[in-house]
């Protein structure tokens, strides 16, 4: 089960970050944690703090800036005498080379802080590389010396406000519960002021671990389409993922994971709580699935009548182990990126989709799954899904979006739902030239540190839904 929670965390939105795991990537050790308290009496309290050195930074400086130089030997001359036993001659440029093989060229330092603990000064500089952007730590001891290197991702701590187009002031929002079997899933339910009845959206996550809002960095777009939706008035349900909430519990004792137990059942389960609310027209509910929400959204309208229609954002037509060979060779293109390392990644992949199409995997097999063991029943369960034909049957309205400068879910996908529900006189497209997966505006080639800065789900994606919605119910 340890494996399953690394499955579902990567995720379609996540999974450029996933493919080359950067999180609290280390390419020297840092200082150990200082000890937890057991219940025991506290000692008294310092009478005071730590006090921050006023060179910290500047030696932070010093130590990227010869890094990022090649000039290894002088970061080396530095290493106290526990690091130079943990880090022999020659690691320290082996896994800078790594780590720059994950995020592509280093390129600057945005902005920069120093705090002190018992005996150690510690540096943090906020570095943009081509890639994504990560928070160098470098830490020193009490006598100067080198203690500790470590890149983790950088979190925008701006708080998240409401985006322009949303009036609070125009709707409600109230806690709400979504319940499956034993499982209990936390959510929000926001509805327009007025008498309604309402026409009602569900909300449902891409692959990967998350909460109601589909929290990446310190962006909500669940949270902006809730929002921007009621004011438009139009009510939206949304709720923790299962995987969120009770990650390697997320299927029972000797079960299998599946897409049902990761999706379909919950989102089932959320339509029929939302049809049943009050101030809400049980006869005009939607499922809105993002990225691999939209992919399996066809599946999880088919054959449930409660349904007028769905919304596809970034919605694959192909399965994710397609997706990731692409996304791959996409970020291998990006300036700093050692061509042995990309041939690495790229090898193993390959091997990886291997695994999952070989015709002798069995369910109870496991996948290899960047660089954790999946249960293989997650890929059969996909195996022969075709997401267009089922969409295809469907006489409810469908509505597609994309962004074209999505790197993770592409306008081939686009195109693939284009082609194969063309003359459907039911589905509705639309590409946008300047949105990225998170339906963001932005310029040039799309890069994952854009997940990094805070900003919200364009306006106009915002008011396209909603006009679709009120349209009214297609002819069945």
């Amino acid at each position: 089960m340890k494996a399953l929670r690394f499955c579902i965390a990567i995720g379609i939105v996540t999974c450029a970050m996933a493919l080359s795991p950067i999180a609290h990537a280390q390419i020297a050790p840092a200082p150990p944690p200082a000890p937890v308290q057991d219940a025991a009496p506290k000692p008294p309290a310092q009478d005071t703090p730590p006090k921050v050195a006023p060179d910290t930074i500047a030696k932070g400086h010093e130590v990227l800036n010869q890094i990022v130089a090649g000039d290894f030997d002088k970061v080396e001359a530095r290493f106290n005498a526990t690091l130079k036993s943990s880090l022999p001659p020659g690691k320290l440029a082996e896994n800078w080379k790594q780590l720059l093989g994950q995020t592509g060229g280093f390129k600057n330092v945005t902005s920069e802080s120093a705090s002190a603990a018992p005996n150690f000064q510690v540096a943090t500089l906020v570095c943009e590389f081509e890639r994504t952007t990560l928070d160098a730590v470098i830490s020193f001891d009490a006598d100067g010396a080198l203690a500790g290197i470590r890149f983790r991702p950088h979190k925008d701590t701006t708080p998240w406000a409401a985006p322009a187009y949303a009036k609070p002031e125009s709707f409600h929002e109230d806690p709400i519960t979504v319940k499956f079997s034993h499982w209990e899933l936390p959510g929000a339910l926001t509805v327009p002021l007025g008498d309604g009845p309402f026409p009602l959206v569900v909300l449902v996550q891409g692959s990967g671990p998350h909460d109601e809002d589909e929290t990446i960095g310190p962006n909500k777009p669940f949270k902006d389409l809730a929002w921007g939706l009621a004011t438009h008035g139009i009510a939206v349900l949304r709720y923790t993922k299962r995987t969120a909430r009770y990650g390697m519990k997320s299927v029972d004792e000797g079960a299998l994971l599946t897409v049902d137990d990761e999706i379909v059942n919950d989102a089932r389960a959320a339509v029929d709580l939302a049809s049943k609310q009050p101030k809400i027209d049980p006869k005009r509910i939607f499922l809105l699935g993002h990225s691999e929400g939209g992919y399996i959204a066809p599946r999880i309208a088919d054959g449930d009548p409660q349904f007028e229609g769905i919304i596809l954002l970034a919605a694959s037509e192909r399965p994710i182990q397609k997706l990731i060979v692409d996304q791959i060779h996409y970020l291998a293109t990006f300036p700093g990126v050692p061509p042995e390392m990309a041939q690495k990644q790229i090898a193993a992949v390959d091997e990886m989709v291997k695994q999952i199409e070989s015709p002798d995997l069995k369910k109870t097999d496991k996948v290899r799954f960047l660089g954790a063991d999946i249960p293989a029943s997650y890929f059969l369960d996909l195996r022969g899904y075709d997401p267009v034909a089922i969409a295809a049957k469907l006489k409810i309205r469908i509505l597609v979006l994309q962004g074209a400068r999505d790197y993770q879910v592409t306008t081939e996908d686009y195109d693939l739902w284009k082609k194969g529900l063309a003359g459907h006189d039911n589905v509705t497209f639309k590409l946008y030239p300047d949105l990225n997966h998170l339906f963001v505006t932005g310029e040039g080639k799309s890069k994952p540190n854009e997940y990094d800065k805070a900003a919200h789900v364009s306006a106009e994606t915002v008011t396209d839904i909603a006009n679709w919605v009120q349209k009214g119910p297609a002819a069945k």
